[in-house]
């Protein structure tokens, strides 16, 4: 089992409408990383489910890849503002998942904290000026974040 953090500004898409929604395809990301990183995942992995562009940002809880190798439908859209005039059905470009609600943590573990406690070479995130919105997380820090989360209650 691999381990993510993925991102979603909360007025967009938060971990509540996902707690409502129970599954959910994460579509739009288009950055060429991001999506590589996607397209590395399996059913089953787990995800820290980050609230950016909010005061404070931070992780607030965790999601499962639900399905592996999803191909984005907002490529083909022409409405959509993801949409890739290069992309056809035939050779898309964009692949993603599809998640799955976890868990809510009591408290969210704001981005301060995180720099406080974790390197840039042991999470990504608390790089200055990384706007990935989807990257790995190696498993000792994964499970350092999941009892930072849990312990909150």
């Amino acid at each position: 089992m691999q381990y993510w953090l993925m991102k979603s500004e909360p007025d967009v898409y938060s971990i509540d409408d996902l707690q409502r929604d129970g599954e959910e395809i994460w579509d739009g990301v288009r950055n060429y990383q991001a999506r590589n990183f996607l397209r590395t995942m399996e059913s089953g992995d787990l995800a820290f489910f980050y609230h950016s562009n909010t005061k404070p940002p931070g992780v607030v809880g965790l999601i499962e890849i639900a399905a592996a190798n999803v191909v984005d439908p907002t490529q083909f859209d022409p409405q959509s503002k993801y949409y890739d005039p290069k992309s056809t059905p035939d050779g898309p470009r964009w692949q993603t998942v599809t998640v799955r609600y976890g868990e809510t943590f009591p408290q969210a573990i704001p981005l301060s904290t995180l720099r406080d406690t974790f390197s840039p070479e042991e999470l990504q995130v608390v790089k200055r000026g990384n706007r990935l919105s989807v990257m790995p997380v190696p498993p000792e820090v994964a499970e350092r974040l999941l009892a930072m989360g849990r312990q909150q209650a």
